[in-house]
């Protein structure tokens, strides 16, 4: 009897043992769930975005951009001047070719225009890697194999059509990289970039060493336009649209352009045009203002990056820094909880997880998030995520992208006005109700805003509110696809020597 009593009290104590720590468990994991909240309701907090505060934002990039067209150096913003003074317009004929340098590859396009405005250009275009070496050789062997490579496929045409032999083929060449423009069609190379060091090039007209390789070749093709891929854009954009008055590009990077008036181009004064306007390449990845709501995430991927204290906007709104933006807050909740257990060294690698991982999770449907588990087990090796822990990362995921496409709209908002299409006075004066408003197209190209769904719906979404139904129905963003190709070839068309009887 006493052995029986003996058994069921020792039963007792240990289920009273197991119980408390099963409770125990519980609390303790209760605890590491609202931490891995609190970071997230933090991280909220210092994303948000009011209309009040995006109007702050589209008020500071007018003040910029006006500073910027004052002075050089007057402004994080560059505003650098194009000299592009003819966008397309439907109008133009003939065959043109483009060249679209954007790092160890180039692509050479040839597109047919018949003078009347189409939906769908017919163009060619080919592809060809650049021979690792040339990328520090000489500009000379670097541009004649470029001009080799433009022979070979300007001589596929086999058009000998009267309209082809009349006229002089004419090129328009993207370059994307730091340089000085001095015309449409000439450009000194400051720097360079992207892994090339062609020593001798530094401080050279870059088309015009293009032009020397084209004779030394035997090809007679005139360089007729020195552009970067969103000029093309907008020429592009124009092309089908004559309200287009600004690009915008929002993919890997982000940059806009704009059509300003000439007589506002305070810094372009003494210069010999007669033209009304020009485009100018604002660079607004480095627009900074106070106004923009930076957190601790920011402030380090800012720190840690080759470029500190550079592209401040483009390190809150463009493709290559969302998916770090992401890892940074899921690794911090990971440090301050054990909500994901061991944390994989996956989470200190920079850049690891990439805007269209991110775009997949947030974008997860499924009713598990099976999406999230998976990138979170084959990217970031974190296998066996509960699904409210998945629903948080989904959140977080959220958060970043909503601060950026709203932050996107405000800068968009602050070029319409800057020229006076955003339904106010301009930079002084206030709403008004007696304006009437213009059509406005903006063009807009890039894989963030074409392939996320959410980030577009969000961009929209701060647009209306920032501009107000009633002005925001006036203003319409087009996507364009291959600016920095077609919209190039257009340029040269535009500027060309056979058109000459544009304004």
């Amino acid at each position: 009897m006493e052995a029986n009593s003996t058994v069921v009290l020792i039963f007792h104590v240990v289920a009273g043992d197991m119980v408390k720590c099963l409770v125990g468990w519980r609390v303790r994991k209760r605890r590491e769930w609202k931490k891995a909240v609190r970071v997230v309701r933090e991280v909220e907090e210092e994303c948000e975005t009011s209309v009040e505060r995006l109007r702050q934002v589209v008020d500071a990039m007018a003040v910029e951009m006006h500073a910027g067209l004052a002075s050089e150096g007057g402004s994080k913003l560059k505003m650098l001047l194009t000299h592009v003074h003819n966008l397309p317009n439907g109008s133009e004929r003939g065959t043109y070719y483009a060249l679209d340098l954007e790092g160890t590859y180039f692509r050479v396009l040839r597109v047919h225009l018949n003078g009347q405005q189409s939906a769908i250009l017919e163009h060619e275009v080919e592809l060809q890697t650049i021979p690792q070496h040339l990328l520090t050789s000489t500009s000379k062997d670097f541009f004649d194999f470029i001009a080799s490579s433009l022979k070979e496929f300007v001589e596929k045409e086999g058009d000998d059509s009267e309209l082809s032999v009349a006229r002089r083929k004419e090129l328009g060449f993207t370059f994307s990289f730091p340089i000085k423009q001095i015309s449409v069609c000439s450009g000194i190379l400051i720097t360079w970039t992207k892994g090339f060091s062609i020593v001798d090039m530094v401080g050279k007209d870059v088309p015009a060493c293009l032009q020397e390789a084209l004779v030394r070749k035997g090809l007679d093709l005139r360089v007729a336009a020195l552009v970067n891929d969103t000029v093309g854009t907008l020429a592009l954009g124009h092309y089908h649209d004559a309200d287009t008055v600004a690009a915008i590009v929002i993919g890997t990077s982000t940059n806009a352009c704009y059509l300003e008036r000439t007589d506002a181009i305070i810094k372009c004064q003494g210069l010999l045009t007669t033209s009304r306007s020009m485009v100018v390449n604002m660079e607004w990845g480095n627009f900074w203002s106070s106004h923009l709501p930076r957190t601790s995430y920011d402030i380090d991927l800012n720190a840690e990056s080759p470029n500190p204290n550079d592209q401040g906007f483009e390190k809150m709104i463009s493709g290559m820094y969302l998916g770090d933006i992401v890892r940074r807050i899921i690794l911090k909740m990971s440090l301050e909880s054990d909500i994901l257990g061991h944390i994989s060294s996956k989470f200190s690698m920079p850049f690891i997880l990439s805007t269209p991982m991110i775009a997949a999770m947030h974008e997860d449907d499924s009713p598990n998030l099976r999406e999230v588990e998976r990138i979170l087990k084959d990217i970031l090796e974190v296998p066996d995520v509960p699904l409210k822990v998945r629903k948080l990362m989904m959140k977080v995921c959220g958060i970043v992208t909503r601060r950026a496409a709203r932050l996107a709209a405000a800068g968009i908002v602050g070029i319409l006005k800057k020229i006076g299409r955003d339904g106010s006075g301009g930079i002084t004066g206030g709403r008004r109700s007696d304006m009437k408003m213009r059509r406005t197209v903006v063009a807009i190209e890039g894989g963030l805003y074409s392939n996320y769904t959410l980030f577009r719906e969000y961009l929209h979404e701060a647009l209306h509110e920032i501009l107000g139904e009633d002005i925001a129905k006036h203003v319409i963003l087009k996507v364009t696809e291959d600016g920095s190709g077609i919209g190039t070839a257009l340029l040269a068309a535009s500027h060309s020597s056979n058109n000459v009887d544009r304004i």
